[in-house]
C-alpha cells in the first residue's frame, strides 16, 4: 500500500509567516509615519516662558534678602519694588523709550561695520596661510583689550563725538566676527571642501557655497559674541563720552551715580539687563536654533 509523506511544516507555513512577518512591517511602517504630536502654541509658550519667570523671581527674592540683611542702608541698596516703581515711571513718560532709541541707533550702526569689517577679515584670514600667520594672534589680542584702553585714543582723535563712541564699538566687536568665521572655516570637513573643487567651487564661489555656508554655525556665535562685545563697548562709551542734548542709556546711568541717586541707576540697569536678554533670545536664539534644525541637530 503506497504511503504518502505528510508535506514539509515549513512549505506548509511559509506563506502564513510570510504573511505574518508583511503584517509586522506593514505596522512598523505605519507606527513610523504617524504624525508627531505637536505642542499648542500655548504649551510652546508657556515650557519656553516659565523657566525665565522662576529664574527672575528668584533673583527678585534673593535680592530683597539682601536688603532685609540690612548690609547696605537702602539709600544705597534700594529694594526691588522701589526701583521697579521708579523704572515704571520712566517707562510711563517716555524716557525709557528715548533713551532706547538713541543707544540703540549707535548700537546697531556700530555693530553693522563691525560684521562686515569682520567677515571680510575673517574670510580673508581663514584661507590664506600668510595672513593667518601674520594676523591671527593680532586679531585675538585686539578682541582680548578691554574696550575702555581705546578710549584715550578715540577721544584724542574724534574728540568727545558719536564717531568716538562708534570706533570703539567697532574695535570692539569686529575681531570676534572674524574669529568666529575664522574657527567656523576650521572646522570645515576637508571633504566637504575637496567635493566643492572637484564641482568647480574655486575663488568667491568656494566662499559662496562651500566655506561660509559651512562655517556658519561658527560665524553665528562669533555674531553673538561680537554683539556682546560691541554692547559693552557701547556702554562704556557712553559712560565717558556724553553728548549734550542725546541723554542715552548709558549717560542716564551716569547722571544718576553722580546724584547719588540709587532706585533711578539700578532702574537704568535693568534696562540694559532687559535688551541684553531680548536680543539674546529673540535675536540670536533664534539664529542658532534655525541653524541647527539646518545641520539637523534639532528636530
Amino acid at each position: 500500500m503506497p504511503t504518502t509523506e505528510p508535506e514539509s511544516p515549513t512549505a506548509v507555513d511559509t506563506p502564513s509567516a510570510t504573511r505574518l512577518g508583511d503584517a509586522e512591517l506593514a505596522g512598523l511602517d505605519a507606527l513610523e509615519s504617524l504624525p508627531a504630536k505637536r505642542e499648542r502654541s500655548w504649551q510652546t509658550l508657556w515650557r519656553q516662558t516659565w523657566p525665565k519667570i522662576a529664574a527672575t523671581v528668584l533673583g527678585l527674592g534673593l535680592w530683597q534678602a539682601v536688603v532685609w540683611s540690612g548690609w547696605k542702608p537702602s539709600y544705597v541698596l534700594p529694594g526691588p519694588l522701589p526701583v521697579l516703581r521708579t523704572l515704571w515711571q520712566l517707562i510711563a513718560d517716555g524716557t525709557v523709550a528715548k533713551a532706547t532709541a538713541i543707544t540703540m541707533q549707535r548700537a546697531l550702526l556700530g555693530y553693522a561695520i563691525a560684521v562686515v569689517i569682520g567677515t571680510l577679515l575673517g574670510a580673508v584670514v581663514a584661507r590664506v596661510p600668510v595672513l593667518r600667520s601674520a594676523f591671527g594672534s593680532l586679531i585675538t589680542g585686539v578682541q582680548t583689550m578691554p574696550s575702555i584702553a581705546w578710549f584715550p585714543l578715540a577721544i584724542l582723535i574724534f574728540k568727545l563725538s558719536e564717531q568716538a563712541i562708534l570706533f570703539v564699538v567697532v574695535l570692539g566687536a569686529a575681531p570676534a566676527v572674524a574669529n568666529g568665521l575664522i574657527a567656523g572655516a576650521d572646522n570645515i570637513p576637508p571633504t566637504l571642501l575637496r567635493a566643492g573643487r572637484v564641482l568647480g567651487a574655486r575663488g568667491l564661489s568656494a566662499y559662496r557655497h562651500v566655506i561660509l555656508p559651512g562655517a556658519l554655525p561658527g560665524f553665528i556665535a562669533g555674531l553673538k559674541q561680537g554683539w556682546a562685545f560691541a554692547w559693552r563697548s557701547l556702554m562704556a562709551g557712553e559712560l565717558i563720552v556724553i553728548i549734550a542734548n542725546k541723554q542715552s542709556i548709558g549717560s542716564l546711568l551716569q547722571i544718576n551715580c553722580n546724584l547719588n541717586d540709587a532706585e533711578g541707576l539700578l532702574a537704568w540697569m535693568i534696562v540694559v539687563l532687559v535688551i541684553g536678554i531680548a536680543v539674546d533670545g529673540l535675536v540670536f536664539g533664534r539664529a542658532e536654533r534655525a541653524v541647527r534644525r539646518r545641520w539637523g541637530l534639532e528636530s
